[in-house]
């Protein structure tokens, strides 16, 4: 590979399986000469294989619920021990919804399920971005990385309030990209990523004929995990330091396309 990583450091949140984006990009990381720490919430590792993605990367484990501050004050700390100093980058690849979980159509919102999922969605990135600021935890020109989807700014119905989370994590980036900016030489920004086939992704309704739907719309087709891996690297490396407080498109084309050709045919049968 290219080295890009060597000498960096951090954290990655949400590795579940092989699906996830978050195992892709650890494995990237590791390829790229990074070290990490990985972390999930304890139900989301019960369910999950990221005890082989620690042997097969030489990671080690902290678990955390990320919507709880001593959690990640204790992940924090923990993991600049176990690297040794500060940190150059932090994925946060963490979603759900109870609502979408349960079948909740969005005009009948649980309310409390859309806290539960609001908090694990989005407030959770402001918390991550809160200990990590005040614990002066990153180096300078460092890089911070959440994940996000087009639903934040277009409407897909079956993403439900999903995409409410998402429009909310994107503005987090923002203002706290500023201060991070600012006051820390580091980098905040959201990657808007195809619809992709990970665990959490397949549980939205119409998932499937959507996919297709956005592969048919995409001029370069859809990002795959495996390629979304590659771009976050690029922004945990060296060649991006001027990069923040933006959303970053990762969908083939999609978030720019009016209509496709393919699509016209398939409604003109």
């Amino acid at each position: 590979m290219y080295n890009l990583l060597k000498g960096k450091k951090g954290i990655i949140f949400g590795a579940l399986d092989e699906n996830s984006i978050a195992w892709k990009t650890a494995e990237r990381v590791f390829e790229e000469g990074g070290k990490f720490v990985l972390t999930n919430a304890p139900i989301a590792m019960r369910m999950g294989k990221i005890n082989e993605l620690a042997q097969k990367t030489g990671a080690e484990i902290i678990p955390a619920d990320a919507t709880n501050i001593d959690d990640l004050q204790n992940l924090v700390t923990k993991a600049m021990e176990i690297l040794g100093g500060k940190l150059d980058f932090v994925l946060h690849s963490i979603g759900m919804s109870v609502n979408v979980r349960k079948n909740i159509p969005y005009t009948e919102s649980n309310y409390d399920f859309t806290l539960k999922g609001w908090d694990v969605s989005a407030l959770s990135f402001h918390k991550v971005c809160q200990v990590l600021y005040k614990n002066d935890a990153m180096n300078p020109w460092g890089s911070i990385v959440a994940l996000t989807y087009m639903a934040a700014q277009r409407t897909f119905p079956d993403y439900n309030d999903m995409a409410d989370n998402k429009a909310y994590l994107e503005s987090i980036a923002r203002s706290f990209g500023y201060f991070f900016g600012k006051d820390k030489k580091v980098r905040v920004n959201t990657i808007s990523q195809s619809p992709t086939p990970t665990t959490a992704g397949q549980g939205v309704k119409g998932f499937d004929g959507f996919i297709s739907y956005a592969e048919k719309m995409s001029p370069l087709g859809n990002a795959t995990a495996q390629e979304c891996a590659d771009y976050t690297v690029s922004l945990f490396s060296d060649l991006t330091r001027k990069v923040t407080m933006q959303n970053l498109f990762h969908d083939g084309g999609f978030s720019n396309v009016g209509v496709s050709q393919e699509v016209i045919e398939q409604f003109s049968k």
